[in-house]
């Protein structure tokens, strides 16, 4: 494995961050950590950045062990969720900022410098002062100045909380071709699924400072192995070890007899909920799908499945 994470602890005082977490991760491979706030992967992204030091447990990057060597010395790069810009300087002095550290002449640098930022879509912007650029804008100069330290790994820092709606989705689709372009793994941290999902081969789920379940996150929606994966990831209706979700529910001229009591609409869907059997479940339709109203009778094919 390119990346492997054994046995990772990490306390602060008498709270443990993070225990006995281990996972490992394929060259080339986008992995998401992802949990609510303080669930520990912020700690993971850090210590295998060696931002903070661990209390025990390995980090071996492309078969050597880096767990107590130094930020600077690791084959890794990390973009900040902050950003971590320089106000005071221009983009291209930002990018080019790391290359000094490698020795690079000043001539080379720029040369290199000025190549990023075709690859990144912001040629013309040498001399701006990062503090003009929009979000999007600073989050590309942020990982060019990460990229251009040629690193094996790319950490990510809850990438896109800074955005808005649309610049996410075209953040996440720059992210994919970083990916591809440089051929470079990643890991990033976030709370939101949608990124997740949209992005990521592979989801480490986290509660609590331990791992819920690592999969692909199709596996990981359809299949959740414990509660907690259930519903933090989408929403489902529950009951005795059985689940099943909204959009799961079929409407069916063949199905049985079910009463709308409540609905509500989502945008892109309308979300009713539905008496069953004395028992209510919400239920999802597209919009561009038959309506119903509270009263109406609707008949429903479902089948519950067992966490």
């Amino acid at each position: 494995m390119f990346l492997e994470i054994k046995n990772l602890t990490k306390k602060y005082k008498d709270i443990e961050a993070i225990r006995n977490i281990s996972f490992s991760i394929r060259e080339k491979e986008i992995v998401c950590i992802l949990g609510p706030s303080g669930c520990g992967k912020t700690t993971i992204l850090q210590s295998i950045g060696g931002f903070i030091e661990i209390d025990s447990g390995e980090i071996i990057l492309d078969d050597k062990n880096i767990e107590n060597i130094g930020p600077e010395e690791r084959e890794t790069a990390t973009v900040f969720q902050s950003y971590g810009l320089f106000p005071h300087k221009t983009v291209i002095e930002n990018i080019i900022y790391g290359l000094k550290f490698r020795k690079y002449k000043k001539k080379d640098a720029l040369l290199e410098g000025k190549r990023m930022l075709e690859v990144l879509n912001l040629k013309g912007y040498e001399d701006k002062r990062v503090t003009k650029l929009s979000g999007g804008e600073q989050q590309r100069v942020a990982l060019g100045r990460a990229l251009i330290v040629k690193p094996k790994l790319l950490l990510l820092d809850e990438p896109f909380s800074n955005l808005d709606t649309k610049l996410r989705i075209t953040m996440r689709e720059e992210l994919l071709r970083i990916r591809d372009v440089f051929n470079i793994t990643m890991i990033f941290v976030t709370h939101d699924q949608e990124d997740a999902f949209s992005i990521a081969d592979r989801i480490i789920l986290m509660n609590k400072g331990r791992i819920e379940q690592i999969d692909t996150p199709r596996n990981i929606y359809l299949n959740p192995k414990t509660e907690f994966s259930l519903n933090f990831l989408g929403s489902a209706n529950m009951g005795n070890g059985l689940f099943v979700r909204p959009e799961s529910i079929k409407i069916s001229k063949d199905g049985e007899e079910a009463i709308v009591v409540k609905k509500k609409f989502k945008g892109s869907y309308m979300e009713y909920v539905i008496e069953y059997k004395d028992k209510e479940y919400r239920m999802t339709r597209l919009n561009n799908e038959e309506e119903f109203h509270i009263g109406d009778k609707v008949y429903i094919e479902m089948k519950e499945r067992k966490i």
